[in-house]
């Protein structure tokens, strides 16, 4: 069991007059840490003691924030076996999946050491007896509150990127996964100067405390309802917002497809990490041709999936993030079924402890049920047949949602009208997940704004500063 300490202005053990509250395992509900929670007070002096270092670290030579994050690459790597258990024991992700997750957040962290020395502004043609320049310079203070489902994946790429431009940051990750967040933070804190990094720890309302301080930057990934909330406040403070919020990502499964083969990209989609992905198949568009055989053979891996604890390599669904979010997810699939959508397999809750959901796929059913509508982040996979291509790509755009599409069809014509088309910051052809590193999307809609990830995120965290200079007398100098 954790014991997860705050960090503010370099010392570890600092706050907590909030109080403090236990996580515990979603698999079985045991106590797995102790928390506490950050006062208003306190969220005010962290912000204030990253304020007064910020110009130090500002100017910083380049070269050296570039080393202190490989350092803390390395050191994140030292514990990352201590991460992937901290993750899986709080939020559930199999072990394996956990695992995945701290490596592609070391790869980030170095990927942004690299990056972050070679970014320059340009010079400018003015006069002849002038010169003029665009630089970049880092914003200060950055918030970086952070989600639960992939917690140390996510979080490195703000942190790194918002660190290595030469930002301090206070750090506040879920209430779901303190104890993850703590851990990481005290690898990266050991390989920067005191006071670059801060964390604080607790519920929603302290991450609306810091949000409402006079922080420059407030980077979030979450829910929409959190980061509409947070767009308002940077909106009424001056701080700029950058957004990764929820969706409702769609799938079109076009005619001639191999259903078979379809349908293994559609149950990697909706149910890896039961469901609680970002970029997650939320809904299922398939044409009318391939419908009658790509249903069964999804039935049938649904019901194929082993569900588990996730701490052995066999685990293939863990639990949900809690039971509270598991009744979220089963209540839309019971307003589904009222409106006359068709449970093909799973939509039960299991007897027994923890916060587990059996992979569900539903048919029958239309654009106008919730469970196709709003986000569901959990291991549900709803169906509608569609007559044509261009009816799925109507009906995919439709959404208040512009977070990512996937599109499975043996047409480059219709693949090159799915990415023109989608009103989505990605478009995945002929795969639910992959592709090259350093993609740095924009999320559309209600899914948020700003890049996210790839060089285009140091972007974010900095602001650019023209430049000219003139010689005196308007001579030469």
């Amino acid at each position: 069991m954790w014991r997860v300490e705050q960090l503010i202005g370099g010392v570890w053990g600092a706050g907590g007059a909030g109080g403090e509250f236990v996580v515990t395992d979603p698999a079985d509900g045991t106590h797995v840490g102790t928390v506490p929670v950050a006062s208003e007070d306190e969220v005010a002096k962290a912000v204030g003691a990253a304020r007064g270092v910020a110009t130090t670290w500002a100017t910083t030579d380049p070269a050296e924030r570039a080393a202190a994050l490989r350092r803390a690459a390395d050191a994140v790597e030292a514990v990352a076996e201590d991460l992937a258990q901290a993750t899986t024991a709080e939020m559930g992700k199999p072990l394996l999946d956990a695992r995945g997750g701290v490596t592609a957040g070391i790869g980030t962290l170095r990927q942004y050491a690299e990056l972050g020395p070679v970014r320059g502004g340009r010079t400018l043609h003015g006069g002849w007896n002038a010169v003029d320049f665009m630089a970049p310079e880092p914003r200060g203070v950055v918030a970086v509150i952070t989600p639960w489902n992939d917690p140390v994946a996510v979080a490195c790429g703000l942190l790194g990127a918002a660190l290595v431009t030469g930002n301090v940051v206070v750090f506040k990750p879920s209430e779901r996964t303190p104890a993850t967040g703590w851990l990481l933070a005290r690898a990266l804190d050991g390989e920067l100067p005191a006071g670059v990094l801060s964390l604080l720890t607790g519920d929603a309302r302290v991450g609306a405390a810091l949000a409402a301080q006079e922080v420059d930057v407030v980077a979030h990934v979450g829910s929409s309802t959190a980061g509409r909330a947070i767009a308002a406040t940077c909106a009424r403070t001056g701080a700029k917002a950058v957004l990764e919020n929820g969706g409702s990502d769609p799938l079109i499964v076009d005619a001639g497809v191999d259903p078979a083969w379809a349908a293994g990209q559609a149950a990697m989609g909706a149910f890896a990490n039961a469901g609680q992905i970002c970029v997650a198949v939320e809904r299922i568009y398939v044409h009318r041709e391939v419908a009658g055989d790509f249903v069964p053979a999804l039935v049938d891996l649904a019901r194929a999936m082993r569900i588990g604890p996730g701490q052995d390599g066999e685990t293939e669904i863990g639990p949900l993030v809690d039971r509270r979010h598991r009744d979220h997810v089963h209540g839309q699939v019971l307003a589904a079924v009222a409106e006359g959508a068709v449970v093909r397999t799973g939509g039960a809750v299991p007897a027994g402890p923890g916060a587990f959901y059996p992979p569900t796929v539903v048919t029958d059913c239309t654009d106008r049920m919730a469970l196709v509508r709003e986000e569901t982040f959990g291991p549900v996979a709803p169906v509608l047949v569609v007559d044509s291509f261009t009816e799925a790509l109507g009906r995919a755009a439709c959404s208040p949602y512009g977070l990512a599409a996937t599109v499975l069809t043996g047409s480059m014509g219709h693949a090159q009208r799915a990415w023109r088309e989608l009103p989505v910051g990605t478009v995945k052809v002929n795969a639910v997940f992959g592709g090259a590193p350093g993609g740095a999307a924009q999320p559309r809609r209600g899914s948020g704004h700003g890049f996210g990830y790839g060089p285009e995120l140091l972007d974010e965290f900095t602001t650019t500063k023209v430049v000219h200079l003139g010689a005196p007398g308007g001579g030469h100098w």
